[in-house]
């Protein structure tokens, strides 16, 4: 075929894609074929035009990237807001904290006495030191500062450990309702997400038996994530010991998602290091200590893999930004922790006003909320269609809530995330509104 003719096919082609589908010279999940001209556009991969008639594909795993439904929301937040409007969020992981002044105040004497260049792949060693040290001051628990990798945020600390462990076509289990990207993360490694439903009827425990029957030849890993984002629950040590002894007997690496650690209103919470040394620990400086924006986070290996995931972080990030983890090191100063400590009764505080206001308006909690800043709330008596919901409720009352389809899980449709990220002041505002809400879709 020559060039001319060519250009020409890649013209008709394109000019077919504009009508057919987005009105782009990119179409997206279509179905349309050119009987002999090769050209075809599957369900789930992107054929982007190109002058000389060449089409690109996206990677195949791109296809199984699902988006935050949530961002629908937001956009309408924002619309809203610019209009004027007086918007209660509820619906974003953030408290209405920021990072304590002696933390700002640590990142500015680095940016005058620091150099700001490349750290080590693992992190800085002082930092590490004081991580490993609140280990044994919180929960008795030695860890050397070998197993300790500072990562650019927990998720980057979970994708470390995903590609430490995951070859394509592993199966791991994942536990919902739960947080959205675990399973894209796993996606993107070319690993089979295996949801495991918890059981509505029982408040959202986790149930061994279930885990037991989703195991397959293929299974290698099992997330658990304590306390819980949507649903506010906590493992116990009891807890992590069973999962602990599952996980060893099925050979499933445990990976420990305990990023909100701190935020628990009975007591510290327990560590899946205490259970077992095996554990892949997954943390963040984001919830605790209010750093959401310094994207920092840390990743405890097994000893086994310490210099797989030492090489891994050195191709992957080279290393976590040097601003943050020198302004890290003040976390964990009395003064700093103690600040931190009050903030998580204020968010007690809130959950035990919502615990008490929400019933009485006709909603119900389906989760034990013992710690972080979310309440897994149930709206079936009010709607089988949990996005359109958060969108009318924001819509009628400036109210907005996560709806539950962002977290899987046995009912997406009839479940909604609020998240106490506001004053009590704020909350009570937030519930006379939905009161009247929920009389008029009654």
């Amino acid at each position: 075929m020559g060039w001319l003719t060519a250009c020409a096919i890649s013209v008709l082609i394109a000019k077919a894609m504009k009508y057919a589908d987005t009105g782009s010279m990119m179409s997206t999940n279509s179905a349309i074929q050119f009987t002999g001209l090769n050209a075809q556009v599957n369900h789930g991969c992107s054929y982007l035009y190109r002058p000389i008639g060449v089409f690109m594909t996206l990677a195949e795993r791109t296809a199984d990237i699902t988006p935050f439904y949530v961002i629908q929301v937001l956009k309408q937040v924002d619309t809203m807001e610019r209009a004027g409007h007086d918007v209660i969020r509820l619906f974003v992981g953030e408290p209405d904290f920021s990072a304590p002044k002696a933390i700002l105040d640590r990142a500015k004497i680095a940016l005058d006495e620091q150099p700001q260049g490349y750290l080590s792949s693992t992190g800085l060693p002082e930092l590490k030191a004081k991580i490993a040290d609140r280990y044994q001051r919180w929960h008795g628990v030695p860890v050397p500062t070998e197993r300790i990798i500072v990562t650019p945020g927990g998720s980057t600390a979970l994708q470390l450990a995903f590609l430490a462990t995951l070859n394509a076509g592993d199966d791991i289990l994942l536990p919902e309702p739960g947080y959205p990207c675990n399973a894209n993360l796993a996606a993107m490694v070319n690993a089979r997400p295996v949801r495991v439903n918890l059981d509505p009827q029982q408040q959202m425990t986790l149930d061994i038996t279930a885990l037991k029957a989703a195991v397959t030849e293929r299974s290698r890993a099992l997330l658990i994530a304590s306390p819980s984002n949507p649903l506010g629950s906590v493992q116990s040590l009891d807890d992590w010991q069973a999962l602990a002894d599952f996980s060893s007997t099925q050979q499933l690496h445990l990976f420990a998602d305990e990023i909100y650690h701190g935020l628990t209103f009975e007591g510290l919470a327990p560590t899946a290091l205490q259970a077992t040394q095996d554990a892949w620990v997954i943390q963040s400086f984001s919830k605790f200590y209010g750093m959401t924006g310094w994207r920092l986070g840390w990743l405890i290996c097994p000893e086994y893999a310490i210099d797989a995931c030492e090489r891994i972080a050195q191709n992957l990030y080279l290393s976590s930004t040097a601003i943050s983890q020198y302004a890290a090191l003040a976390a964990f100063e009395p003064e700093v922790e103690a600040e931190c400590f009050a903030r998580r009764d204020e968010l007690k505080a809130r959950r035990d006003y919502l615990l008490t206001a929400l019933p009485e308006i006709g909603l119900q909690v389906m989760a034990s909320p013992d710690g972080a800043f979310y309440l897994y709330v149930d709206v079936s008596p009010y709607s089988q269609d949990a996005l359109t919901f958060c969108e009318q409720c924001l819509a009628q009352t400036g109210v907005a809530l996560t709806p539950g389809i962002d977290f899987g899980g046995p009912c997406p449709n009839t479940s909604v995330r609020l998240a106490y990220t506001v004053e009590v002041g704020r909350l009570k505002e937030a519930v006379g509104r939905l009161a009247v809400f929920l009389q008029s879709v009654q």
